[in-house]
């Protein structure tokens, strides 16, 4: 079992028609590994919202036939989804689309509401059909009905921001306008920039800017709005402040690509950190540093440089395995086919191993298992973040601790259950080295939460109820 996030977002606004489905396309692709489930595009031709969505990777859902049938706009919304919360299907797909009295809206949203079940509820016991298993139909539902009372539909963002608790990052598209959003803690990242020729760009990840071609102009805030239109760009902060900034720590350890920098800080940087960290806390006596292919690589350069062990390249990764992998042979393991050891690098040596985290055990001990194999004499386990103990209610796949190797046993017992000989995690206390900051969120390791628990805590609460 590996982590997963919730999605990426990615929004343009041109001066002019241009090809903007192109631009939304090759953002997407780089936002790819924030969600691999499905992705869409919504297009706006002058007031007329025309869409693409389906399960899929960003290359299987928008062909070149499919590409070239996006007539030109001046704006755009995409994303790309991991669920959550909320089955895999196309109904779940995003951006989601609203025809209501005052016009048309596309949502795309990266995040959880940790109200969502009381909001969702709230609304159904006035009459409010649901069409999909996704939090992001809540905050639609809610933005309308705000919309149907305000004067603009950025002042319906604002009210609906009132109600919503827990993480979102979300970019929204009315005919005239391209607004976006970041909830008052900032849990998820959400940037914004320009490209030579004036269009505007919104990301979840500043890499996916530097994509199209953009420069990245600054983070949105927690709490901000930001409204693109022909008059040019607007702040709105009355959400500001309203909570301590408590972005996701993980998004720097596991999450965001090693070439993007998130409220100001490098992810390459924050991971050779975690592993100079983890140097210090766990030293080995090993010949040799390895990390684990992809995110790994930067804590384990990390790790060698602190303890002087050789950093080496001891995994390789098939880069053409996706979602849409199929063993013919069940009994096949699928890590091997993912990852291979190289035996003239390990054997015989004594490896120090990087990995981003450990959830089961299953897949570290297979990745054990290879090395093994490749004739490595020692391998020495250590992790660039805490042991996971809570759930996360703001947007990672960690909804149970049933499924959290660390919460039913010891680390000797874990060592033994992967195969390794020793067993090292960066420490809670440690995890400020990562930013130099004293403000993110790290529940999911302490369950020291920024916001209350929810009451239905269920990754398919709201699957669930559609099939009763």
């Amino acid at each position: 079992m590996s982590i997963h996030e919730e999605c990426g977002v990615f929004g343009v606004m041109a001066k002019q028609p241009v090809n903007v489905a192109g631009l939304v396309y090759f953002g997407l692709y780089s936002l790819q590994h924030r969600g691999q489930e499905s992705c869409g595009i919504v297009v706006n031709d002058d007031g007329v919202f025309i869409s693409h969505k389906d399960v899929g990777l960003v290359g299987e859902v928008f062909s070149s036939s499919i590409l070239r049938s996006f007539p030109e706009g001046t704006m755009a919304v995409g994303h790309t989804r991991y669920g959550t919360t909320g089955g895999t299907n196309r109904n779940n797909c995003q951006p989601i689309e609203v025809n209501h009295q005052k016009g048309h809206m596309a949502l795309a949203h990266n995040g959880n509401l940790s109200n969502a079940a009381e909001l969702r509820s709230a609304l159904e016991m006035k009459g409010a059909i649901f069409h999909t298993s996704s939090d992001t139909e809540t905050i639609a539902y809610i933005v309308t009905q705000e919309r149907l009372k305000a004067p603009s539909i950025e002042e319906a963002l604002s009210r609906a921001m009132n109600r919503l608790e827990g993480a979102y990052s979300l970019i929204m598209m009315s005919p005239q306008k391209l607004i976006c959003a970041r909830d008052p803690h900032g849990f998820r990242p959400l940037c914004y920039g320009r490209t030579s020729d004036g269009t505007w760009i919104v990301a979840s990840e500043s890499c996916a800017l530097h994509a199209v071609g953009a420069k990245m102009i600054r983070d949105v805030e927690p709490g901000e709005i930001l409204i693109f239109s022909k008059n040019g760009v607007q702040s709105r902060q009355e959400h500001c402040g309203k909570a301590q900034p408590c972005h996701c720590i993980f998004e720097y350890i596991y999450f965001a690509r090693p070439d993007s920098v998130l409220d100001g800080i490098s992810v390459h940087s924050a991971r050779i950190r975690a592993g100079e960290s983890l140097a210090k806390a766990h030293p080995a006596d090993a010949d040799l540093v390895i990390g684990v292919p992809d995110s790994g690589l930067d804590a384990a350069l990390g790790f060698s440089r602190a303890s002087g062990i050789p950093y080496g390249i001891g995994l390789i990764k098939n880069k053409y395995i996706g979602r849409t992998f199929i063993a013919p042979d069940h009994r096949l393991d699928q890590v091997k086919i993912k990852l291979s050891a190289i035996e003239e690098v390990v054997c015989g040596k004594r490896i120090v191993l990087i990995d981003d985290s450990i959830v089961r055990g299953t897949t570290s001990g297979r990745i054990v298992g290879l090395l093994r194999e490749a004739g490595a004499k020692e391998i020495h386990m250590r992790i660039s973040s805490p042991p996971f103990l809570h759930p996360c209610y703001y947007g990672t796949d960690i909804d149970s601790r049933d499924h959290l190797i660390a919460c039913r046993h010891t680390l000797d017992e874990i060592a033994k259950i992967i195969g390794a000989d020793t067993l090292g995690y960066l420490p809670a206390e440690e995890l400020y080295t990562l930013t130099g900051k004293d403000v993110y969120c790290h529940a999911c390791f302490t369950g020291e939460y920024p916001t209350a628990i929810p009451k239905d805590t269920r990754k398919d609460r709201f699957e669930r109820r559609l099939s009763e």
